[in-house]
């Protein structure tokens, strides 16, 4: 007993040498201080601190060599692109990769959360600050790679572009820049987005699968207008614009967009299932093996993770209605967000909710310009190399394809030709996912686990 109690505290001891030693390299020490000084910029819309962060990212890699010629900060408005050449030898013969991300985070206010958003900060388990998973940590890690590359002397067998965005969280302007007016990206043969994808562990921490986003729901939002000749609050009428609107925003509400697949969908399902126990995990294998079947997708529709994946979905975001706490409303508006399912069309989505909504006095108004993505099939090269990536620290782990319900800026790239799969090197449990949200926070372990990730991918994917 005395052996086996010494040879587990050896094992901890070890363990303990190992991690501190990981904590202590170079290239540890390196992505945390681009983490945490990058999350300290708070990048979000109308402050205009997206340029600082791209400055500062652009002085690091020149300062391990990379060429001033090969390092672009673009601006655009209140907000910039960054644009990073790592020069490979053209042994390959091959066109370039290109690696995605974005600078820019949704806006965190001091009164909210409970611990300061623009500052890193840390407990004895998780990182905590604003854009510690979306996008900074992407962000910091392909950088840090980059860094470590060049230090290593590593040449690519082709050229490889970092490029990072700067309004991926509003309206996306760098990102269409990016992905349709630079010559020097167009040419590339795929992109890696650091945005999403990534590996899910259960609430016991066991690694369940890792997921390569391959395919994205285009996003659009419609206003709702109703217009009224209002009157004096003391003479109220029955066609009161806030109330038909609201009769309106429940038909919505209750309406359920008819259940669709892919052979993508139906794999990530029939994966995630058979990992899962319990009543959803029967739910996913059964809508695996048939869409069709009602029981199945009635309760995948229920959890908010999945929902997105069996059909396209709408809510009511936002309201806005009146003029006068003593008037009557002669107007109400509500904005309605939209994810749908690749292949629908944004007009066919937008005659079946003027039919749900069932009033032709409702004005509708499509917002922006929404952008229809294609599926991008995984590749067997990009495969093989998140593969390797993945099992480095849990092996086994099935990697499947899957459809985001968000939005990234991989949707621009898509559409622009240029295959896309999104790989972040993040292992978490989904429902400590509080991207957007309060608290945002990553697990410290999540960090230094995947501290290897996309050093791993380059060099399966562009090694002489």
């Amino acid at each position: 007993m005395k052996k086996i109690l010494s040879f587990t505290i050896l094992i901890f001891a070890s363990m303990s040498t190992l991690a501190a030693a990981i904590k202590d390299s170079p290239h540890a020490v390196k992505t945390l201080q681009i983490y945490k000084t990058i999350i300290e910029i708070p990048t979000v819309a109308g402050r205009g601190k997206v340029p600082e962060m791209a400055a500062y990212l652009a002085k690091e890699f020149s300062d391990v060599g990379f060429k001033n010629e090969d390092i672009q900060i673009l601006p655009t408005g209140e907000t910039a692109a960054l644009i990073v050449r790592y020069q490979g030898n053209g042994s390959a013969d091959k066109k370039p990769i290109l690696l995605l991300g974005h600078m820019d985070v949704v806006e965190a206010f001091d009164k909210d959360w409970q611990r300061p958003p623009f500052t890193l900060t840390q407990d004895d388990k998780y990182f905590y600050g604003r854009g510690t998973i979306d996008n900074k940590l992407g962000i910091a890690m392909l950088s840090a790679t980059f860094i470590r590359l060049k230090k290593e002397g590593f040449i690519p067998n082709r050229d490889i572009f970092i490029v990072f965005s700067g309004d991926e969280e509003t309206a996306m302007v760098t990102t269409k820049m990016l992905a349709n007016a630079r010559p020097e990206l167009a040419n590339a043969e795929y992109a890696l987005n650091s945005d999403a994808g990534g590996g899910d562990l259960d609430k016991d921490g066991k690694a369940i699968t890792y997921l390569v986003q391959a395919a994205e729901k285009t996003y659009v939002s419609f206003e709702l207008t109703l217009r009224n000749k209002g009157g004096h609050s003391s003479r109220p009428r029955p066609d009161n614009a806030i109330y038909e609107l609201s009769t309106a925003l429940l038909n919505i509400r209750d309406y359920h967009f008819p259940v669709m697949w892919s052979d993508m969908t139906r794999e990530f399902f029939k994966v995630s299932g058979t990992q899962l126990s319990g009543e959803l995990g029967k739910a996913m294998t059964a809508f695996a093996a048939d869409p069709t079947n009602k029981k199945a997708s009635d309760r995948l529709e229920k959890e908010s993770s999945y929902v997105g994946t069996t059909r396209t979905t709408c809510v009511t975001t936002m309201l806005k209605a009146g003029h006068a706490e003593n008037a009557l409303p002669q107007s109400a508006t509500a904005t309605v967000n939209c994810r749908i399912f690749p292949g629908i069309s944004v007009e066919d989505v937008k005659q079946s909710l003027q039919k749900v909504v069932n009033n032709d006095a409702i004005e509708f108004v499509t917002l922006g310009l929404p952008v229809e993505s294609p599926i991008s099939e995984l590749r067997d090269d990009v495969r093989a190399a998140v593969k390797k990536a993945v099992h480095a620290r849990y092996p086994n782990v099935q990697i499947i394809a899957y459809m985001e319900s968000g939005g990234t800026d991989g949707m621009h790239f898509r559409k622009a030709g240029i295959p896309t799969w999104a790989l972040a090197s993040v292992f978490m449990n989904p429902d400590e996912m509080f991207a957007h949200g309060l608290n945002e926070r990553l697990p410290i372990k999540t960090f230094y686990d995947g501290l290897d990730h996309w050093s791993i991918i380059l060099k399966d994917l562009t090694a002489n």
